[in-house]
């Protein structure tokens, strides 16, 4: 580069400082206020699911009821979600001081083998429909937590969602028109088409926006909790044994026999056998140490190790230095989350299936150091591939030969069509939702669930749609050892919810939707905080960038090397720079998920609560 070119870089550096830095972002008013609570903090993706959360809080409740309660009401307004989905969830209990990790992720039914979609000319399991599906996991998670974690009873924490589904809730414009967009998928089924769309054969079949949306079988399967909880409490059995009976109910009961029944006759896979051996893990999360403050995230059946990799990658950098959003600081950025995400792709899997993932080796100092020598100061590296972290945890990779030949060649699907832009960044972006929520007494909790979101197919009278996530799974080992569908075995989602200690208390809790781009955004999140000093309101307005170099988790599983989307309000000598760096660049007003965060003030006792002002997410404290 000539010396008129390094000035011009330096002036445009200085220029972008000016306009990006945190002290000018605080100069004007966020689009919402920052939340202020002394008592608890209530955030989750529709403001009636958040009204749920603070009515059990109302109650007596702690976060864990809280959580359940919006858990619920989310999954009874298709946000977007329902309640055969899948639940993951951090959560920091005061008692021990200590993280766990919820792991209720569905499995791969019986009869879903590689074979099977093979036959059937798949490259992978499909986007939709019943063979789409892993048992139901939100049901069981939501347990779980309540009996391990709660203090209410399954009745008081079901009582907004049981509401809504049996009166009907005024539904809203975003459910609505997503019903009505695609209610021709909706048609094929027969249970869905029922309860979703209402006026068939008139010009608009969805519910109107805000019409009262009723649920009568979802209503009758959440009043089955509710009696068999109630029954046992009567038998005395105390209030864990109770909710446990619930459980009992939902997957090996009356409400199993409807769902495998139900499912099987839109051409399912699911059997009893499947919903009887499942189970939830509790379990010990994964962490990392970025300059004092210890992150915490699900291992690997999730994408959460990914952050703490790129945390350990970018440690050694001057972010601040670089400035917020200044073409080297995007670069930097976008080179440490390719490198994280590589290993993603090649090394993530079920944990409770062989072979072992390589965690240890991944989460390594060690080994992050040696990805960021691969940074390149000058251009965008499309070739980017899995590293070897198997020396950092002192034995050998038996991987070898498949990672010489990464990335593999895309699965051969002659009748399929050409992936298009707008479908590729459509999966890339695959909706969920984020609960947060924290109280007085210690209790913070970090929910990401989804899964049968729009268009499900509603499994029999039960009212409950079916997830959609085998699509996660890769056929064949050249993609990923670690993540190849067999029966029994859970796909690697991208479902990631995050907790943060500082100096051994809760600091930062935070999550977002958005499939692949989830821990983009939450990396982002995270530095905006702690190297920019911004509010969590801040920190969740602030515009992100997204790389697409990864493989899609979604669909065809494609990946867009070099292909960035940056927020439209970027300079154009930040554009210039990144495109001389070989970036292929689009622009859009928002540039995350809806981002929704609580952030605890030790100092002063109370809390800070942030949620994005993109989507419907919401939060109420007190």
């Amino acid at each position: 580069m000539n010396a008129a070119g390094k000035l011009q870089r330096a002036i445009g550096g200085l220029l972008v400082l000016a306009i990006l830095t945190p002290a000018s972002l605080r100069a004007q008013p966020t689009a919402k206020p920052v939340l202020h609570g002394k008592h608890w903090v209530a955030i989750t993706g529709k403001p009636l699911a958040a009204t749920a959360g603070a009515m059990v809080f109302q109650k007596g409740g702690n976060a864990v009821d809280a959580a359940c309660a919006m858990l619920a009401a989310t999954a009874t307004m298709w946000d977007v979600l329902s309640w055969g989905g899948e639940t993951q969830a951090l959560i920091y209990d005061p008692r021990t001081r200590k993280v766990v990790g919820i792991n209720a992720l569905g499995v791969a039914p019986t009869g879903a083998t590689v074979a099977f979609f093979q036959q059937k000319n798949m490259p992978y399991p499909p986007e939709y429909g019943p063979l789409a599906a892993v048992t139901p996991g939100t049901p069981g998670g939501l347990m779980v937590m309540l009996a391990e974690y709660g203090t209410l009873s399954l009745k008081d924490v079901l009582g907004p969602a049981l509401q809504m589904a049996d009166e009907g809730y005024p539904i809203e414009a975003q459910a609505a028109n997503g019903l009505e967009k695609h209610k021709e998928k909706l048609k094929q089924w027969r249970y869905s088409r029922e309860v979703m769309l209402p006026h068939l054969g008139e010009a608009h079949e969805a519910p109107q926006p805000g019409e009262v949306f009723r649920q009568p079988d979802l209503a009758a399967t959440l009043k089955k909790l509710v009696e068999a909880e109630q029954r046992a409490l009567a038998a005395g059995k105390n209030r864990k044994q109770a909710i446990q009976a619930a459980y009992e109910r939902f997957y090996r009961g009356d409400i199993a026999r409807e769902f495998v029944r139900g499912a099987q006759e839109e051409g399912g896979l699911v059997t009893l056998e499947d919903l009887s051996r499942w189970k939830v893990h509790i379990e010990e999360p994964v962490k990392t140490d970025y300059k004092g403050i210890e992150v915490y995230k699900l291992t690997t059946w999730v994408q959460g190790p990914v952050l703490l990799q790129a945390l350990n990658i970018l440690e050694g950098q001057d972010l601040k230095g670089m400035g917020y959003n200044s073409a080297r600081y995007i670069h930097t950025l976008y080179q440490a989350m390719n490198l994280a995400f590589a290993d993603r792709d090649f090394y993530y899997g079920d944990p409770y299936f062989p072979p072992e993932e390589p965690i240890r080796g991944l989460l390594s100092k060690e080994y992050a150091k040696q990805r960021a020598k691969l940074i390149s100061g000058e251009k965008n590296d499309p070739d980017i591939k899995p590293g070897d972290p198997y020396p950092f945890q002192g034995s050998t990779n038996p991987y070898t030969q498949l990672l010489t030949q990464w990335p593999p060649k895309p699965p051969a699907a002659p009748s399929a069509p050409q992936t298009s832009i707008e479908d590729f960044e459509r999966t890339f972006y695959a909706g969920t939702t984020s609960i947060q929520a924290a109280d007085e007494k210690g209790w913070v909790v970090s929910i990401t669930p989804s899964g049968g979101w729009v268009p499900a197919v509603i499994a029999g009278r039960t009212g409950v749609g079916m997830s959609q996530r085998m699509q996660s799974f890769v056929m064949n080992a050249e993609e990923s050892p670690f993540n190849v569908l067999e029966p029994g075995k859970r796909p690697r989602a991208t479902l990631t919810p995050s907790l943060a200690l500082k100096n051994g208390k809760p600091f930062l809790s935070f999550a977002v939707q958005g499939g692949d781009s989830q821990d983009q955004n939450l990396l982002q999140f995270f530095l905006n905080v702690v190297e920019f000093g911004m509010t969590v309101q801040e920190a969740v307005e602030a515009a992100n960038i997204n790389s697409f170099q990864m493989r899609n988790s979604f669909g065809d599983h494609a990946s867009k090397p070099g292909k960035l989307l940056l927020h439209e309000q970027m300079p154009p000598w930040v554009r210039g720079e990144l495109k001389r760096m070989g970036y292929e660049m689009s622009f859009e007003p928002r540039t995350s998920g809806p981002i929704n965060a609580i952030s605890i003030d030790s100092k002063h006792g109370t809390f800070w609560g942030g949620s994005s002002h993109y989507g419907e997410d919401y939060g109420i404290a007190w």
